[in-house]
């Protein structure tokens, strides 16, 4: 299975974490493993850059409900940036937008 985190970057206690290709059944084993090894590093905040995201089932879904669950019980807070059109669609189908804190900009949420 193919992890689809591409890279981590620490920004003073930001974690930003770029997301590549798909997120579906397939390697959503492995980045759930890794979502949740990100919580070992203690960080104030947690970025998700899904801006190379083209595709996201409900597999990928539930490793980010799974990681929303438990950041909320470390009081860590948790973005979803920069989704493509496929992912912000699936989030708003699923009212997951009104659960999620979800922005366009990178730069706005870490700066």
């Amino acid at each position: 299975m193919i992890n689809p985190i591409r890279a981590i970057e620490q920004r003073g206690r930001t974690l930003v974490v770029s997301i590549a290709g798909d997120v579906d059944v397939h390697r959503s084993s492995a980045f759930q493993r890794s979502l949740m090894e990100l919580l070992d590093r203690r960080p104030r905040q947690i970025v998700l850059d899904l801006g190379d995201v083209p595709y996201m089932d409900s597999a990928g879904l539930a490793g980010l409900i799974k990681l929303l669950g438990h950041v909320r019980r470390l009081d860590i807070d948790l973005w979803l940036c920069r989704p493509t059109d496929a992912v912000r669609s699936l989030l708003e189908i699923t009212r997951l937008d009104t659960v999620f804190q979800v922005s366009q900009s990178l730069e706005e949420v870490v700066s």
